[in-house]
């Protein structure tokens, strides 16, 4: 998934820390809270920033309505993978994550300096990978994702909104200096999971949180 030069996900992954003040929600053009929920357009493959008002509509409708779907805001952590696990997987990289496509494949991301690179998760390793973790059957086509971290000895992995993975798209970006990263780009990736686990809930437990960031 690419993010369109103006695009709501393309605002995501530009704008510095802390948010901006007074952007506006792309569907009633109401003024946004600093933290706010975005939708999926799949026919335009760009992020949407939504107010409260337009998010109740689309949680109402879980099916979403023509096609916008409401990207979920719930973060899980789940049990550690084996390095036979990540090696199945293809992960050649400390931090990857993983996204369902609608025609049931799943792209695995790479993110960089540069951006995101991707490459097709091999099917039968991913149907390994399912069994062993089964709320990986969870990742709604689009919207939810995989994340790997074993960066710096870590060894966390999370199911998260796909926008959680676009921002740390954009922080590696924006804090990347020289060939090896610089002083700043892995504190700055800490701080990410640190947050996701303040956010979280364990694996099986259901309910939504409120908490998804703009």
């Amino acid at each position: 998934m690419t993010a369109p030069a103006g695009s709501a996900l393309g605002r995501i992954i530009r704008r510095p820390e802390p948010a901006r003040a007074a952007e506006r929600c792309d569907l009633c053009g109401a003024d946004l809270l600093s933290r706010h929920r975005h939708l999926l357009d799949e026919r335009g493959d760009g992020v949407l920033c939504t107010c409260q008002a337009c998010t109740l509509l689309f949680e109402r409708e879980a099916a979403g309505r023509g096609h916008y779907r409401l990207i979920p805001d719930r973060r899980v952590r789940l049990p550690e993978f084996s390095r036979e696990d990540l090696t199945a997987l293809g992960v050649p990289v400390s931090l990857a994550f993983f996204v369902r496509q609608a025609d049931g494949t799943v792209m695995a991301h790479y993110p960089s300096p540069a951006g995101a690179t991707r490459w097709e998760v091999d099917p039968d390793a991913w149907k390994t990978i399912e069994r062993r973790f089964p709320p990986l059957r969870e990742l709604e086509p689009g919207v939810r994702a995989l994340l790997v971290n074993t960066a710096r000895g870590a060894r966390e992995h999370w199911l998260v909104p796909i926008d959680d993975c676009f921002r740390l798209v954009a922080l590696i970006g924006r804090e990347w200096r020289g060939l090896s990263g610089g002083g700043t780009v892995w504190p700055a990736v800490e701080q990410f999971f640190t947050d996701l686990s303040a956010r979280r809930k364990p694996a099986g437990v259901g309910g939504t949180e409120r908490s998804g960031d703009g």
